[in-house]
């Protein structure tokens, strides 16, 4: 059965192209692409914070894999951090791209962008019972402020009072490098 598929990306990247490169591929492949699209735009600027939030939250709804389409400044992005953590809660699985790989509007391709990944993490209490969230700012960790953690089954005492990245859980692909096109069904899995 095909995945219903969340898209997290930058706006910027709409605008160049890269992410509906991603995004619309399954246009020009025959219906086992093996995805269903479940992404929203970016809305207006005059949008509340707590309107996004539950606009973002509708939409994760029924979906069962994240994409995050990595440009330049997608780490840097609230509402991508905010997407991906609000997927961790939900227990989705996460995926990442890299798509400055891929020629934009201009014709020309850019440096890959920061793993949004690497920037985010989560920790366990020191009883092992409630998770709480993290972001990597300025080289050092900080409180994630647009969601609270949960509690969770108790887990080792190893585990406990430390930070792990999301980047040592999540796989992150380059749609030109690792063919994208061909191989992305197998990806969301």
């Amino acid at each position: 059965m095909a995945k219903r598929v969340f898209f997290s990306f930058h706006y910027k990247d709409v605008i160049e192209f890269r992410a509906n490169v991603v995004r619309k591929h399954k246009l020009t492949k025959d219906k086992s692409a093996g995805y269903f699209d479940a992404s929203i735009w970016e809305t207006a600027e005059k949008t509340s914070a707590l309107a996004l939030k539950r606009l973002i939250n509708g939409e994760l709804k029924n979906t069962s894999v994240t994409c995050v389409l990595i440009g330049s400044d997608t780490f840097n992005r609230r509402w991508v951090d905010y997407e991906i953590m609000k997927s961790l809660e939900k227990g989705n699985d996460l995926l990442g791209i890299h798509i400055n790989s891929i020629k934009g509007k201009d014709g020309k391709t850019k440096n890959k962008g920061n793993n949004p990944f690497y920037y985010l993490g989560y920790s366990f209490d020191k009883t092992g019972g409630k998770l709480s969230l993290h972001n990597f700012i300025q080289g050092k960790w900080t409180k994630y402020t647009d969601l609270d953690g949960w509690t969770v089954k108790e887990v080792e005492e190893f585990k406990r009072n430390k930070i792990f990245r999301l980047s040592s859980l999540y796989s992150v692909y380059d749609w030109i490098d690792n063919d994208g096109y061909n191989n992305f069904a197998d990806w969301v899995g």
